[in-house]
Parts: structure tokens; C-alpha cells; sequence
């Protein structure tokens, strides 16, 4: 049942873990932040944030497209540990998440309004998808080989 390629999207698993990422990556900023307050780079703009800015932490691959892709092959409990593997997960302005939902990135980025509206470095965008992909890939074939 577990694996049943056909199974509705859940994720209950997912966000018990997500909510222990963040807060990894919170104390991690605070940490390099030095003084208190949190700091982070956005994964999409490459600009630095700072505790206080209107920021999300974000999948950037999203939860529901790893999901899909792997439901016949791997348990929820799997697919959590793929969906906030480390690459994955980034912080970005609230109103980038917003605005993108749960669009992929490159269809979001089709619209040369967003790109403009939101100052998205396609440099550091790119790099963020790619490592996102890789992290992906890898924790998929660690838990696959396992089998």
C-alpha cells in the first residue's frame, strides 16, 4: 500500500520533517549571522537576508512533483527524506514563494515579468535548480540501493 503508484499526495511525513530542516537551518543562521540574528542567502536573487526580512524556506523542487515521481518506488517516509534533502531546501523572499506557489521554477521564470518583478539572478537560480536536482537524485539512489 505504501508504494502503490497511485496513492493521493500526502504529506504528513513531509512537513513533521520540514519543520525539523527549518529549524536546522535557522540555528545554522543564526550561527553565521554572528550576532543574534539569522542570515541567509536567497536561493533565487543571491541577495543577503536577514532575521526580520519577509522570507519562506522553500522547496525548490516541489513537494507534491517529488511526490509524484517517486510514489510508486518509494514510501512517504522516503519521499520526506528526498523532498527536504539539504539542496532542496533554501529560504527566498515571501513574495517570490508566493508568487511561484507550486509552479516549477523554469515555468514560473517562462514569464519575463516575474524574472523582472522579483530581481531573480539567473545565475544563482540555475545553481540552486541544478543542486536541487543532484540532491535529489542522490538521496533517491542511496535509499533505492538499500533495497
Amino acid at each position: 500500500m505504501q508504494n502503490n503508484p497511485n496513492r493521493p499526495y500526502h504529506r504528513q511525513e513531509i512537513d513533521l520533517l520540514f519543520t525539523k530542516v527549518k529549524a536546522q537551518m535557522h540555528q545554522q543562521a543564526l550561527s553565521r549571522g554572528g550576532d543574534g540574528i539569522a542570515l541567509y542567502t536567497d536561493c533565487y536573487t543571491g541577495e543577503t537576508l536577514r532575521g526580520g526580512d519577509r522570507y519562506d524556506y522553500e522547496h525548490i523542487r516541489s513537494s507534491e512533483d517529488v511526490f509524484m515521481t517517486y510514489r510508486d518506488r518509494l514510501t512517504n517516509a522516503e519521499i520526506a527524506q528526498v523532498v527536504n534533502c539539504p539542496e532542496n531546501v533554501a529560504v527566498t523572499l515571501r513574495t517570490i514563494n508566493q508568487s511561484k506557489g507550486k509552479m516549477r521554477m523554469e515555468d514560473w521564470m517562462a514569464n519575463l515579468r516575474h524574472i523582472l518583478n522579483h530581481k531573480i539572478d539567473l545565475i544563482s537560480t540555475n545553481k540552486s535548480l541544478v543542486n536541487a536536482d543532484k540532491g535529489i537524485k542522490y538521496k533517491v539512489d542511496k535509499i533505492l540501493s538499500k533495497l
